[in-house]
């Protein structure tokens, strides 16, 4: 095993690698052993300091959210001196609760992240190329960590792009079926709250991020808000046009006193009408994307089959005649 290790270089880095991972995983494994054994070692002294009845100090549902492991990391990054917070803090909480991260401390851990992968990116592949026989020069060290580096602050970008993205496309197609329903529920005599609450609680399933916002806003009028408040935070969380929309709409039926049962009628058409074009964009789009890898993949092929008769009887006939042969 020494012998191998000492002439093969695939033999060290994938050595180097396994040790790198089984530290990596045994540090893991410690910190989250230690999180927890403190977050008990906390609780256990919050419930002998307490008294009780008196639940003023007790930790609430957000409260416990924010203190995840990734949160108490960026909170110590930022007690040691490192300040996470960015100079369009709204902003970047907006594009954090559209990819679906609510808690406070995401724009943080975010910030924390791009600075991490902007170190362990260009880390990763000098400790590669320096544990190869012939190292690369300083130039291309230079130049390959320096994209590295660039790539590791873009690709938490396009992750929570990718993400938002991805959230918006669910909560886009699977509103109209929560319309239908909730237009059947309202015809059936529910109220509004009800018609959601029972919308929510069918489709948690099949359209499980329609089913959580519609909870969410349930909660809240349980809770006290009013339609109009509850309805306006419905369409902050979503943060999607369609549902901002139902929003307003809902919020001038309640306004005005029309029939809500009319109203979602004529939206949940506009909004099928608005899916049903969506997919037919997208299967016009289908013959131009199949037109790339025909030109790119098949159309030379098709040249050099029909010019190679040509090319060789040129190549047998022609070119000596010219040449005099």
């Amino acid at each position: 095993m020494i012998e191998l290790l000492a002439t093969s270089s695939t033999a060290r880095l994938a050595t180097l690698l396994a040790v790198f991972a089984l530290v990596a995983l045994i540090a893991f494994v410690a910190i989250n052993l230690i999180l927890r054994r403190r977050a008990a070692q906390n609780l256990l002294q919050d419930f002998a300091g307490g008294q009780p009845g008196n639940t003023g100090n007790a930790p609430t549902l957000r409260a416990k959210q924010n203190q995840s492991a990734w949160a108490q990391l960026a909170r110590r990054i930022e007690e040691a001196g490192l300040d996470l917070s960015d100079s369009r803090d709204e902003r970047l909480s907006e594009r954090m609760r559209q990819a679906g991260f609510e808690s406070p401390m995401a724009p943080r851990i975010y910030t924390m992240v791009r600075l991490g992968m902007i170190f362990l990116l260009p880390g990763l592949y000098l400790l590669i190329a320096l544990t190869r026989p012939e190292p690369p020069s300083f130039l291309q060290m230079y130049i390959v960590g320096s994209l590295l580096g660039l790539l590791g602050l873009f690709l938490p970008t396009l992750f929570i792009q990718a993400r938002a993205d991805r959230r918006y496309e669910e909560i886009v197609n699977g509103f109209p079926d929560c319309l239908d329903l909730m237009l059947v529920c309202v015809e059936a005599g529910l109220g509004i709250e009800a018609a959601m609450d029972r919308v929510g609680r069918e489709m948690v399933q099949s359209h499980p991020l329609v089913a959580q916002l519609l909870s969410i806003a349930t909660l809240q009028l349980r809770a006290g808000a009013s339609r109009e408040e509850a309805f306006r935070k419905l369409a902050d969380a979503a943060s999607v046009d369609e549902i901002r929309s139902f929003s307003t709409l809902l919020i001038q039926s309640d306004r005005l006193g029309t029939s809500l049962g009319s109203t979602l009628r004529v939206y949940a058409e506009e909004m099928r009408e608005k899916r049903r074009m969506r997919a037919e964009e997208k299967a016009h789009r289908l013959p131009v994307l199949i037109s790339v890898p025909l030109v790119v993949f098949m159309l030379p092929t098709m040249i050099g089959v029909m010019m190679l008769p040509a090319s060789i009887r040129m190549v047998r006939e022609i070119f000596p005649m010219m040449t005099g042969g």
